[in-house]
């Protein structure tokens, strides 16, 4: 019996697996986290290979990614004239210059998204909706509303004026 029942638990296991999976919702959802790895592969290109070097230039020639502090040396110690030497000696570095980087990288990426969802959220408003011209109206004589149409008050039989 307990044969049995472990395999409907295994059955209904992978039913209940194959229902979540194919929802909509799941499978939006893995689209949406492949597609914002490769743009955000694009913005990190965009921000290191566009945008830094003109801003290092602008700001005479830096490297941002160059941009550390020695926090202990490694061996042999220091000083290490690049990042590269330091990370080779095993130094513990704080590297402020790549976090700006990153920083940067993550401004790009959230003003994209921004962007793209204003636009989104441009396309899914309804107009703004024109006020109907009005069905009814009021007999000047007894209050009562009637129909734009009317020629006569059916409460107070007054003849109203065309418009």
């Amino acid at each position: 019996m307990d044969r049995d029942r472990t395999e409907a638990d295994v059955k209904t296991f992978f039913h209940d697996f194959k229902e979540f999976a194919m929802r909509g919702n799941a499978i939006d959802m893995a689209v949406g986290i492949v597609i914002g790895t490769a743009f955000g592969a694009i913005a990190k290109s965009l921000v290191a290979d566009v945008i830094m070097p003109p801003l290092g230039l602008l700001l005479g020639g830096t490297d941002f990614s160059k941009y550390y502090i020695v926090l202990k040396q490694g061996t042999p110690p220091g000083p290490y004239p690049t990042f590269k030497a330091a990370q080779s000696a095993h130094a513990v570095t704080l590297n402020y210059g790549v976090f700006i980087g990153t920083v940067i990288t993550f401004i790009v990426i959230a003003l994209a998204i921004f962007t793209l969802l204003r636009q989104i959220n441009k396309l899914k408003r309804k107009p703004q909706d024109v006020p109907a011209s009005p069905t009814t109206k009021d007999c000047p004589h007894c209050c009562t509303s009637i129909p734009v149409k009317a020629s006569r008050c059916p409460a107070c039989t007054s003849e109203l004026a065309a418009e």
